[in-house]
């Protein structure tokens, strides 16, 4: 399911205060880093993950993660990225249609 506009917006204001969870460092995305990022969406569905790489490094990075993980990206600023994956049981946010 690909996110609209108004489900990114909804995302992006939930995700406004959000503290950064996840950070992927010089050496990329990590079997750790994709765990780390597995579990924190497991927690918590909506996180922020800082990338600090540069342009190029920073678009393989989150495209790696989105791969690994099944995430979405509601939103890229930056070097930060706010991904959401929805879960199955017991979802928090409930995204308009």
């Amino acid at each position: 399911m690909e996110l609209t506009g108004k489900q990114k917006r909804q995302l992006r204001a939930l995700g406004h205060h959000l503290e950064v969870v996840v950070q992927v460092g010089q050496s990329g995305v990590t079997e750790g880093i994709i765990s780390a990022t597995n579990q924190a969406l497991d927690d918590h569905e909506l996180i922020k993950v800082k990338i600090a790489d540069e342009r190029e490094g920073r678009a393989t990075a989150v495209a790696a993660l989105i791969d690994a993980t099944g995430a979405q990206v509601a939103q890229t600023l930056g070097k930060t990225v706010l991904l959401f994956k929805k879960r199955k049981k017991s979802s928090k946010i409930v995204l308009d249609d």
